[in-house]
């Protein structure tokens, strides 16, 4: 199964994070996917703009930690060199991508939403940083991109709707 599905219409790429067996969790397949679709992107003159989206219930739940913990730290799967985090949450780019959320998107998955330029949302949308309940930190971008009032929540907690 290919782990990141790219379909072009009229003039967007929509870009499809395709693991839904485990939420769509980032491994290395997914960030070079991702990393290849936006380039495709940035490369096509006859696109304009870029959808990305989750197959399944979720958008995306982050880094897949089962994969992460059999691999050496710093050869980290999901870390790719243009785009770092999924190969996308510190990318340059000269076309602007739309996040449609159709379900949870937290963690890592909630760093490639930030990093969009608009956000689409559905109903059952829940975005958080949970990292820190596993003493980690939310390294591609959830700490400085996420709104201030949804850095405390209620009474400290990590997730906001």
């Amino acid at each position: 199964m290919t782990a990141v599905l790219t379909e072009i219409r009229d003039r967007t790429l929509i870009i499809t994070l395709n693991r839904p067996e485990v939420r769509n969790a980032v491994d290395g397949d997914i960030a070079t996917g991702v990393e290849a679709a936006v380039d495709q992107l940035e490369q096509n003159d006859d696109l304009l703009v870029g959808i990305i989206t989750g197959n399944g219930s979720a958008f995306c739940a982050g880094a897949d930690l089962k994969v992460l913990s059999q691999v050496d730290p710093n050869a980290m799967p999901a870390l790719t060199k243009r785009g770092h985090f999924a190969g996308f949450a510190n990318r340059e780019r000269t076309k602007p991508v739309i996040a449609a959320v159709n379900g949870p998107a937290v963690a890592g998955g909630f760093e490639i939403v930030l990093a969009c330029d608009l956000v689409v949302a559905t109903t059952t949308a829940v975005f958080g940083l949970p990292e820190v309940k596993r003493s980690l930190v939310a390294f591609a971008g959830g700490v400085f991109r996420s709104p201030p009032s949804s850095r405390a929540g209620a009474r400290g907690s990590s997730m906001c709707r």
